[in-house]
């Protein structure tokens, strides 16, 4: 027994609904509230910075020093506001005064701070 007006045809086609997601509810908020929702949606994208220990910290300075005497293609992984950054290039040098270390990639010499590392590989 079918009720639609062609034999195959089905009685309810959900095909047919159009779900505008989240915007039907910002219709019926506050700007408050949709401020703070997109204040809470960009926290949880956010990364926790790791937590870094002594023998991490042993490991990035012997992964540097062997990039510097190689003068190999090396990825370095910071983190910065929430979020983890790569760079790849040869290490030139590292400034311990001014806790920076120089990246020199295909384009251009960046200078990377030390406290952001968290870190290295060679890539060879």
């Amino acid at each position: 027994m079918n009720h639609g007006f062609y034999e195959d045809e089905p009685i309810f086609d959900l095909s047919r609904l159009q779900d505008r997601g989240s915007k039907k509810w910002v219709a019926m908020m506050l700007p408050e509230h949709v401020a703070l929702l997109r204040q809470y949606s960009e926290e949880i994208k956010r990364e926790p910075k790791p937590e870094l220990d002594e023998w991490d910290y042993d490991a990035i300075q012997h992964t540097l020093d062997a990039a510097i005497k190689s003068k190999a293609d090396t990825k370095i992984k910071r983190w910065i506001n929430g979020g983890f950054i790569y760079n790849r290039g040869t290490v030139e040098s590292v400034n311990l005064q001014k806790r920076e270390i120089e990246l020199k990639d295909p384009f251009y010499l960046l200078s990377l701070k030390l406290d952001e590392i968290v870190d290295v590989t060679i890539m060879d």
